[in-house]
């Protein structure tokens, strides 16, 4: 997940480099809400490995 994220912000940053504005915001738009999901997951994961068996 955090790959595709860094995937569209590459993808934004050489977007707006070359002057594709809507498609620099689509893919800005896109890392955004992957990123945030990853964050989610991620911390989920954090509460649920912690627990211990016995």
């Amino acid at each position: 997940m955090l790959r595709w994220t860094i995937t569209f912000i590459v993808l934004a940053l050489i977007a707006g480099v070359l002057g594709f504005g809507g498609i620099a915001a689509s893919a800005a738009g896109i890392a955004k809400v992957l990123f945030f999901i990853f964050l989610v997951l991620f911390v989920i994961s954090l509460i649920t490995g912690r627990k211990k068996i016995g």
